[in-house]
Parts: structure tokens; C-alpha cells; sequence
């Protein structure tokens, strides 16, 4: 089992910033992602169609011989992943927003979370924010309209700037000095949130502790490679190969699959 690949799923090309911390840490680990961008995004969906696009994504890729499977969608972990891991013997790593590390260093008393309307209406999102961030200044903001920009191939359009200025604009204004990103597309928007944020913002998102947790379980479930062959990264996409490509180096291939 320990030679089978990692399978990595999200609602489109945004868990490739997952993909990246994990192979940066992981390298000689076989992996498969799968992007299920013709459902982007899952952040305006029911829970019931969540679980269900999360259940083909999970069956698809145990087919594939996967040992572990990262949700790589804050959504889906969020509304799904007690359902997966109930349901299917085997290790699932799940994202959720760094609120803990934000709410334990922030010195403004105040810090925004950008995130989908999935995550942030979630279960899971309210007990770790009740948790860890009740007494402080939560700003939260959905941020409708930035996965489908990201997925049609407009990340540094004008029309992404406009919508960051609006969503920023209340958490600026209540001195935040974290951002927690809440989904795994918006790592690919620091460099355009650096600039639109005061200098003093520090920005956090989950992927290298995400990448962490999966080195963890493999280790404790005995599942690390330790094979030194070249490995193997595949990369599946049901939307537009091109826009996922543009965001990987040009040695990996992104294949369009009809599922």
C-alpha cells in the first residue's frame, strides 16, 4: 500500500496550492488530483450535493488504488468529510481555515476570514470559530464571484482587483492585522491581496499544515514511500485543461476527463 498515490480532490484547479505544499514535502510520493470544475464552486451548493460530489470524487479515486485522500476544498470538508470518514476505510485529510493561529496572534484584536458561503455557514466553521475566536473581532466575507474568476483564467484580471477592493474594504476598516484565507483557490490571490492590504496584514492559509497532517497520518499508518523511483503526478481535470496548466509547471500534464 505504501507505493499506491495520494489522492487529492477539490471543486476545481484551487487545490493545486495543497498539491504543491504536499509534493514540496512528500516528493517521492505517486499523486492524483482531481478537479471537478464543471461544479464549481461548491461554496454555493447545499450540504446534500456536497456529500454527493464529494462521494464521486472519493469513489473515483479509490478506484484509482489512492492510500489516503486530502479534501482539498474547505467546502467540502467542511459540509462532507465526517460523512466520507464514516463511510470509507481510510485516512481523509481535511482543510479548514487557520482561525486558531490568527485568533492566538492577532494583537489588533481583529481578523478576516475570506471564504466561501459553504464554509462559512458550515458546522465545523462556526465550533472552531466559537472555539478559538470568540472574543475578538471576526470580519468574515464570502467571496462570491472569486472561484468562478479564478476557474475561467481571469486571476489577475481587473475584474478580480474590483471585487478583492470591496470584499477588503470592512475588514481594512476594522484593523485587521490577519487574514485567514478559507479556501484553497485563494492562495493563487496574495500577491494581489498584498497589495491591496496594509503592509502590516499577515496573510494565513492552511496548505503547508495541511501538508504536515498528511506526512502525520501516512506515518503513523505506515503508508510513507520510501522509494526513491521517479514518482508519478496526474492531474484531472473535468473543466478546461488550459487554466489548470497555466497554474503547474510544464513538466506535469493535466488531462480533461469526462466525469
Amino acid at each position: 500500500m505504501s507505493i499506491q498515490p495520494i489522492g487529492i480532490f477539490d471543486s476545481g484547479i484551487g487545490g493545486t496550492s495543497i498539491w504543491k505544499e504536499i509534493h514540496a514535502l512528500l516528493p517521492n510520493e505517486d499523486t492524483i488530483y482531481l478537479a471537478d470544475s464543471f461544479n464549481a464552486p461548491y461554496g454555493q451548493k447545499g450540504k446534500g450535493t456536497i456529500i454527493n460530489l464529494s462521494i464521486k470524487n472519493t469513489e473515483y479515486l479509490i478506484n484509482k488504488g489512492c492510500k489516503l485522500i486530502v479534501v482539498a476544498c474547505n467546502t467540502a470538508t467542511t459540509n462532507a468529510i465526517d460523512y466520507l470518514r464514516s463511510t470509507y476505510n481510510m485516512p481523509f485529510i481535511g482543510i479548514e481555515p487557520a482561525i486558531k493561529p490568527a485568533a492566538l496572534q492577532t494583537k489588533s484584536n481583529a481578523i478576516g476570514i475570506l471564504a466561501t458561503k459553504g464554509t462559512l455557514s458550515s458546522a465545523l466553521f462556526s465550533k472552531t470559530s466559537d472555539m478559538f475566536a470568540s472574543n475578538i473581532n471576526v470580519i468574515e466575507q464570502i467571496g462570491e464571484g472569486i472561484v468562478e474568476l479564478i476557474e475561467s483564467g481571469k486571476l489577475q484580471s481587473d475584474e478580480m482587483k474590483r471585487l478583492l477592493e470591496v470584499y477588503l474594504k470592512p475588514m481594512i476598516d476594522a484593523h485587521i492585522d490577519y487574514l485567514v484565507l478559507g479556501c484553497t483557490h485563494y492562495p493563487y490571490l496574495i500577491s494581489l491581496l498584498a497589495e491591496l492590504l496594509p503592509d502590516h496584514v499577515k496573510i494565513i492559509d492552511s496548505g503547508e499544515a495541511v501538508a504536515r497532517q498528511t506526512k502525520a497520518i501516512l506515518k503513523k499508518n505506515n503508508l510513507l514511500n520510501i522509494e526513491t523511483s521517479n514518482n508519478k503526478n496526474c492531474f484531472y481535470t473535468n473543466g478546461n485543461p488550459r487554466i489548470m496548466q497555466s497554474l503547474l509547471d510544464s513538466k506535469f500534464v493535466v488531462e480533461y476527463l469526462d466525469f
